[in-house]
């Protein structure tokens, strides 16, 4: 009996650390076990000893494993309340970091933003002055003023006639003011052109002032008086193709002249070469015993405009003979390593098609 007491006591202490309840219910049933005991044992165990027991079962029951198992829960609640603050300050401190990361970055960009601005401001700069445009517009605003205002001093003298009572006298002197103003303008505007058109040829001579564009020889045949020179019909996008002379008879057969894209110079003032006048000219890589065509990008039509990074502007409408901006320009036009035409490294480039090349002649002059 002793011995299933003394279970039912180990069997306490295991269950109170888990659930309250068990702990009250079995001292409720060791109670009344107690109490069946004493029925049956018939005075073999005194009733102190069964007291003793019973006191040290309520207390075993109600022992400190409760006790500790709420304090463990309430410790387990403040420290995860203490995660839960150390876990909200890390994340208030990683986005603290990665802000100041992304605005070290913002200011290292913009930084170079400014010294990229900067550069180009000096390239434009450098470029401008070259080209002559402020100091040409400057010049040519100050002509325009001297101009308009150099004739006007003369005027007052005209009235002093007029002082005569007669109106017969008046009216021939006023036809006679209006007479001279009549021409003072005429050599006003004379004097503006003068002084305007040289700005226009003492512009600075790049490839820029060149008429070059994407051009279909339509027909090319033998020249009637020259063996060694072609005349072609050349679709540079106008409502009537050029008459072009080419000395490429030596170089290219004539086959392959026929239906082919080319790249022509526009500009030149025609000329008659054995009696027949070309309009225009077919830009070719050159060597002493070589001659290719220059051939536009795939997808070029006739008309496309071939342009050079770095050398804005418009060409001249015809360019003049005797200020030699062909002669100038044409030393600085040569095929690179990969037979890409170019005007000082700036590539021959039709604008969103590609760039302009010789079939294998790399290192060339161009003409």
């Amino acid at each position: 009996m002793y011995v299933l007491l003394m279970s039912c006591l180990v069997l306490v202490n295991t269950t109170s650390f888990y659930c309250v309840s068990v702990t009250h219910l079995f001292s409720l049933c060791c109670s009344a076990f107690l109490c069946s005991v004493l029925q049956c044992c018939d005075g073999c165990v005194s009733l102190l000893t069964f007291r003793l027991l019973a006191r040290s079962l309520i207390k075993m029951s109600s022992h400190n494993p409760l006790l500790r198992l709420e304090q463990r829960a309430a410790e387990a609640d403040q420290i995860i309340e203490y995660l839960k603050q150390q876990v909200q300050l890390l994340k208030e401190k990683a986005t603290v970091q990665a802000s100041v990361r992304e605005e070290k970055k913002l200011m290292v960009e913009n930084a170079k933003l400014k010294n990229d601005i900067e550069e180009l401001k000096k390239q434009l700069l450098e470029k401008e002055k070259k080209r002559g445009v402020r100091e040409v517009g400057m010049t040519s605003g100050a002509a325009s003023v001297e101009c308009t205002s150099k004739p006007s001093p003369p005027e007052p003298s005209g009235p002093a006639p007029s002082a005569s009572p007669s109106a017969n006298v008046q009216s021939p002197s006023s036809k006679d003011e209006s007479k001279k103003k009549k021409p003072e303008k005429k050599g006003g505007e004379k004097a503006e052109k003068k002084r305007a058109a040289p700005s226009q040829e003492d512009a600075t001579v790049d490839v820029s002032r060149l008429d070059l564009r994407v051009g279909r020889i339509i027909t090319a045949e033998k020249h009637p008086d020259a063996d060694s020179l072609y005349v072609e019909q050349v679709d540079v996008g106008e409502a009537s193709p050029r008459t072009v002379v080419s000395g490429l008879v030596k170089h290219i057969p004539v086959d392959q002249m026929q239906n082919r894209m080319a790249v022509l110079l526009c500009n030149l003032k025609p000329a008659k070469m054995r009696g027949v006048v070309s309009q225009a000219m077919v830009m070719c890589a050159s060597s002493p015993d070589k001659v290719e065509i220059i051939d536009p990008p795939s997808g070029a039509v006739p008309g496309d405009r071939v342009t050079f990074q770095g050398f804005p502007g418009e060409p001249d409408k015809e360019l003049n003979p005797k200020k030699k901006v062909w002669e100038q320009v044409q030393p600085d036009l040569r095929t690179d390593s990969q037979c890409v035409a170019t005007y000082q490294g700036a590539a021959f480039e039709v604008a969103g098609k590609g760039v302009c090349k010789a079939q294998t002649m790399s290192n060339s002059g161009i003409k």
